[in-house]
């Protein structure tokens, strides 16, 4: 049982009885029953999360980390029970124990009418139950709509449910905005129902919780969470999508066979929705999306088996001279033709502002172009280290660690005497040292580093330097933050795709023996992904003395 439950969670199982807020005796109580009560269909990932499949940096866990169980995943289910969690504790009496209590537990696929009282940093709505011992979690909904749900899965102290109706909506619901007739359904949006404003309200909560819950700090160490830097497209922002369709296990499709769904997930269901379009892809996207739909259709007997989708967008920039009266050459501006790529290891283009970038089609680019310039400009001014008495400001080095195709270095890197880009991966380096040439940015350097030296051909002043990191989803692991700390640079800029592993790096970086000079001077986020949970986040850290 220890293992079925570990398994459903997928968190360790050693982990469970402190993200539930019980101890282990309480909790061994509860497998006869959780082995009878947890039952349906798996709960998909998001399908359309950012920096889906990263695997830089990955290695083999020393002996000592694969004993330790609690340090934190970040996953979508250790957040979700982080507010149950809190909505159990704020919902009953004082002192009330919530964990010693029977909880009663709703028949599989019965309904049950609710009301939401608050949105999970996941995206769904949570109800409590009139007793006050259960949670529902109820996907698509709003903080005041009171709705009837289908349970679908119990667990020991909340249910996931699909939503059937919404009776009453809450004063904050506005289903005139939704624009695809997929929302509902689909696992790729949460919130095409609520107004931007209130996404970024909602996303500046989310921040502010992940540092509350995951990074083991005393609050007075942590600023005050900053205003969500808006995108400018709230739909036809993505520049790449990967939708997919499943196939059988063996012998491939057959001539003749149907045409299997093609799509994302459906919402709560470990199955395909079949998608013909996606409103917050670019136009190049979804004109891709079709044409791929119908490539598949006409060769659906070449595939041995399911396949993911590559959609990606390609700008190529032609220039021109506007001419004056006169004759003379006044400015020069550019058109842009926009295309969709579908060959991984094709090249693409994107534009930054001014700055040029190419890579391979299948390689990480951030999949939203519209705020890239705000924020490339602002990380560039959170890197900049104020001048110290005497010192020439022309004397300051940036290090940017998982460099990519080299977004930080050439976007950010003005103003620096050196700049060093470090990356895993050999592909990426090469098309960082290749985008570089082609900017300009002669004082770059990029090398392929390893895990377990990653900085070891750093040779700048670690007092005049600043650091970049850019991780994946699952941040960075502790040799690499230890080596980070070893390296001391005065200047730290963490941005993260997943708040609440950025939450547990700063925290951990803060509490060490060397880090404890380290002050966190703002925390913040960029809404990169409108209509759904997902939210950039920033964390500055300089060094004192």
């Amino acid at each position: 049982m220890k293992r079925s439950i570990g398994a459903a969670l997928r968190i360790p199982y050693g982990h469970l009885p402190k993200l539930w807020g019980i101890n282990h005796s309480t909790y061994n109580s509860l497998w006869t029953t959780a082995s009878r009560k947890m039952s349906g269909t798996k709960r998909p990932g998001d399908g359309l999360g950012p920096k889906a499949g990263e695997k830089r940096w990955k290695r083999k866990k020393t002996a000592q980390e694969a004993e330790s169980s609690l340090r934190s995943t970040g996953s979508h289910e250790e957040i979700l029970l982080e507010d149950v969690r809190f909505l159990l504790k704020t919902s009953l009496e004082p002192g009330f124990d919530y964990s010693q209590s029977q909880a009663s537990t709703p028949q599989q696929f019965s309904q049950v009418q609710l009301s939401i009282s608050m949105l999970s940093s996941t995206g769904d709505g949570l109800a409590v139950s009139q007793d006050g011992t259960r949670v529902y979690v109820v996907p698509f909904t709003v903080p005041g709509d009171v709705v009837v749900a289908k349970v679908v899965k119990n667990f020991p102290s909340h249910s996931m449910t699909d939503l059937v109706e919404v009776k009453e909506p809450s004063k904050d619901r506005d289903d005139d905005l939704v624009f695809c007739k997929y929302f509902g359904r689909c696992s790729g949006c949460q919130f095409q129902m609520l107004s931007g404003d209130y996404q970024l309200q909602h996303k500046h909560k989310v921040i502010a919780k992940a540092m509350q819950n995951f990074s083991n700090l005393d609050q007075t160490l942590v600023p005050p969470v900053g205003e969500v830097m808006p995108s400018p497209l709230l739909q036809g922002y993505r520049t790449k999508l990967t939708p997919h369709f499943d196939g059988p296990r063996r012998g491939g499709f057959k001539e003749g066979a149907p045409v299997p769904d093609i799509g994302f997930q459906l919402k709560g269901r470990s199955f395909v929705l079949d998608i013909e379009d996606c409103p917050i892809g670019t136009d190049a996207v979804r004109d891709g999306f079709r044409s791929q739909r119908d490539y598949v259709k006409q060769n659906l007997h070449t595939f041995k088996r399911g396949a993911t989708l590559l959609l990606r967008e390609s700008t190529e920039r032609t220039f021109s001279s506007v001419v004056s009266d006169g004759g003379e050459k006044t400015a020069q501006c550019h058109t842009d033709i926009k295309t969709c790529v579908s060959d991984s290891k094709a090249l693409v283009t994107e534009w930054v502002g001014a700055a040029k970038f190419s890579s391979p089609a299948g390689s990480f680019f951030q999949n939203n172009n519209s705020i890239l310039e705000k924020f490339t400009t602002f990380v560039q001014e959170q890197l900049v280290i104020p001048n110290l008495p005497g010192q020439d400001p022309s004397e300051s080095y940036l290090i940017d660690a998982y460099c990519g195709s080299g977004l930080f270095s050439i976007c950010c890197g003005h103003g620096f005497k050196g700049i060093l880009g470090v990356d895993i991966s050999s592909q990426s380096i090469e098309s960082a040292r290749q985008n570089a040439t082609e900017n300009g940015i002669y004082n770059a350097r990029f090398i392929t580093g390893n895990a377990e030296a990653i900085f070891a051909d750093v040779d700048f002043p670690p007092e005049y330097t600043s650091v970049v990191i850019d991780p994946p989803r699952k941040g960075c692991d502790e040799l690499f933050l230890s080596q980070l700390l070893q390296l001391g640079p005065k200047r730290l800029v963490y941005i993260s795709c997943n708040v609440h592993t950025m939450a547990r790096d700063i925290g951990w970086l803060v509490r060490q023996d060397l880090g404890k000079n380290y002050t966190i001077d703002k925390i913040g986020g960029f809404d990169f992904f409108p209509q759904t949970h997902h939210v950039e986040g920033y964390a500055v850290l300089s060094k004192n003395g």
